[in-house]
């Protein structure tokens, strides 16, 4: 892993850590309950089956994987224009996350969505992986030509 990379690789791994807990958890309280977890239905945000929401997120934890095996070894090569596109996904993507969280926090009428909140949690860790690969893009490349540097 090249040094300079080393913290973007952590961070990224920290937060594909957090969200395999988040699986584990739901496929634990599906399966095996625990009354230390909380309930499967805490776990679920969405009208998704369970089967299709475990399959979506195990392709999800496996890009994050994925990303940070090959970002650790200098696999991926920072492109800006790359990291242009995950910064504004994942800006776009943190702050409808934090609306989400905002609008259950203040509006007591809100729909159950509102204030799921492990998985509202977990769509932040989500949006924070992307706008950490977009840093790692932005900083470790070349801006486009012609323009100022990031």
């Amino acid at each position: 892993m090249q040094m300079k990379w080393r913290g973007h690789v952590l961070l990224m791994a920290l937060l594909a850590g957090l969200f395999s807990l988040r699986i584990a958890g739901q496929a634990q309280q599906f399966w095996m309950p625990q009354n230390f977890l909380p309930s499967f239905d805490s776990f679920q945000g969405s009208n998704l089956r369970y089967s299709t929401l475990l399959l979506i997120q195990l392709l999800i934890l496996g890009l994050m994987l994925r990303t940070c095996w090959r970002v650790g070894r200098g696999i991926t090569v920072p492109d800006h224009r790359l990291g242009s596109g995950l910064a504004w996904t994942g800006g776009i993507y943190m702050a409808g996350s934090v609306i989400r969280i905002l609008v259950g926090l203040l509006v007591p009428s809100a729909p159950a969505w509102f204030s799921t909140w492990i998985p509202a949690f977990f769509h932040l860790v989500l949006a924070g992986f992307v706008l950490t690969a977009a840093h790692f893009h932005l900083r470790h490349s070349r801006p486009l030509r012609g323009r100022a540097p990031a």
